[in-house]
């Protein structure tokens, strides 16, 4: 991930570029249906060169405790993606470390000490305004994931996503299904559907020049029979 840093950042410089910025604030972190930690600040940075992207996006809660890592909730997620001209295919691979405040180790990466999880994502968009459906299929494919005999599980997460939209809202429904057995990542032996979701989208508007998005998120994982309603609002600076 660190070669492909310097390279992605040595392109840029003669290159056009594309560069995001923004922060979200959440009422609760649920990552794929899983209860992660309260109230979190999320921030993104993202560069972009023609069909090539690289993206860092981190979470850092407010009180400090993660209900499911066991340590203070920090996570730092490094992203590098292609996407094949309009062909609606993406392909990304991925550096997910949420070890904790505290485990300085980040630069560790021998494979059965390391706290990083690699994971390589193909995604499909249907390229069609009436039906935008997306599909995405991701392996979890070296570093923490390993199974009881200490091997490499390759923990794998598929979820489908279909946007609409009813007047001003913007809506998305998704549907994420562990595959097969995953017990250190999701909790389950055997196939099991964790993250079902309606997320809505709208902005307030607060002066003539300035809106601030909103989001609103009901997600049920039926494997733990467990439900969350998510609040966000995301800051970001106008493009235009």
């Amino acid at each position: 991930m660190a070669v492909m840093l310097v390279c992605f950042l040595a392109a840029t410089q003669t290159q056009a570029q594309e560069v995001m910025i923004q922060g979200d604030l959440v009422s609760s972190y649920v990552w794929r249906g899983i209860y992660q930690t309260g109230v979190s600040i999320q921030p993104t940075i993202g560069l972009g060169v023609k069909n090539f992207s690289l993206t860092a996006w981190g979470s850092t809660d407010f009180d400090g405790t993660s209900a499911s890592r066991g340590a203070a909730a920090k996570e730092i997620d490094l992203t590098a993606a292609y996407t094949f001209g309009t062909s609606g295919l993406t392909l990304s691979v991925a550096d997910l470390w949420w070890a904790g405040q505290g485990a300085y180790r980040f630069f560790h990466f021998n494979s059965h000490e390391t706290n990083h999880h690699f994971e390589a994502g193909l995604a499909y968009t249907i390229q069609s305004e009436k039906f935008p459906l997306s599909v995405a299929w991701y392996t979890m494919f070296a570093g923490m994931d390993k199974n009881a005999a200490g091997k490499q599980n390759y923990s794998s997460y598929v979820e489908m996503n279909y946007p609409f939209s009813v007047k001003a809202i913007d809506l998305n429904l998704t549907c994420g299904i562990v595959p097969y057995g995953a017990v250190n990542q999701y909790g389950n032996e055997r196939f099991a559907i964790t993250n079902l979701a309606l997320k809505g989208t709208t902005a307030i508007q607060v002066t003539d020049s300035f809106s601030l998005p909103i989001f609103v998120q009901a997600i049920c994982n039926p494997r733990t029979e467990d439900v969350h309603l998510v609040f966000g609002l995301t800051l970001k600076p106008s493009y235009e």
